[in-house]
C-alpha cells in the first residue's frame, strides 16, 4: 500500500517520503561517525609517516592532509570546496524531504553523510576555518587516497545511478514511459 501505483503520475507526493527523511539523516550522522572515527584512528596509528599495507600495494593504509578535491585538484580553492559542500547537502537534504523509495534513501544519506563530514573537516580542521584539509588515509595504488566519506559518496551515486537506469523514481514506484 505504501508503494506508488505505476499509473499514477510521478509527481504525486509519498505519504511515507518524510518518514523516510528521518531514515536519510540516520545513515548521514551513521557515515560521520564512521568516517570521523576512522579519521581519528588514521591520525594516531599513521601520523608518525607510516604505511600498513592491506592487499600489498594495491590497498594501503597512508595518511595524507588534502586541501584539494579529488586527486588533490584545485588546492588553492580549498574555501569554495567548504562552499560547495554546504551548498550540496542542503541541497540533498531539500531532496531527500520529498524522496519516497527506499533506495534512494540510503543512496541519498550515503551522499549527505559523506558531504557533511568533508565539510566538518573543511570547516574544523587545520589549517583554519574554511580551509581545513581533509584526512586522507585508504591507498589505492598509485592512483589516489580517499577516505571512508568517499567511499560513501561513490556508493551514494552508483546507487542513483542503477535506480535511474532501473526506472525507479525518487518518489517511489516507477518513472512512466510516456513514448
Amino acid at each position: 500500500m505504501n508503494a506508488t501505483p505505476d499509473d499514477q503520475p510521478v509527481d504525486v507526493p509519498s505519504p511515507r517520503g518524510h518518514r523516510l527523511f528521518w531514515w536519510v539523516l540516520a545513515i548521514a550522522a551513521f557515515i560521520v561517525v564512521i568516517d570521523q572515527a576512522s579519521k581519528w584512528w588514521a591520525e594516531a596509528q599513521l601520523g608518525d609517516g607510516s604505511t600498513i599495507p592491506v592487499i600489498g600495494d594495491l590497498i594501503r593504509f597512508v595518511l595524507v592532509y588534502n586541501p584539494g578535491a579529488a586527486f588533490s585538484i584545485g588546492t588553492e580553492y580549498t574555501w569554495i570546496f567548504a562552499i560547495l559542500a554546504g551548498v550540496g547537502a542542503i541541497a540533498i537534504a531539500w531532496f531527500a524531504w520529498r524522496v519516497g523509495s527506499v533506495g534512494w534513501t540510503i543512496a541519498l544519506g550515503l551522499i549527505l553523510g559523506g558531504a557533511i563530514t568533508h565539510l566538518g573537516d573543511r570547516l574544523f580542521r587545520e589549517p583554519g576555518f574554511g580551509r581545513g584539509h581533509v584526512v586522507d588515509f585508504i591507498g589505492y595504488g598509485d592512483w589516489f587516497i580517499g577516505n571512508v566519506a568517499d567511499i560513501a559518496i561513490f556508493a551514494g551515486a552508483v546507487m542513483i545511478l542503477v535506480l535511474t537506469f532501473m526506472g525507479i523514481a525518487p518518489k517511489g514506484g516507477r518513472v512512466r514511459d510516456d513514448a
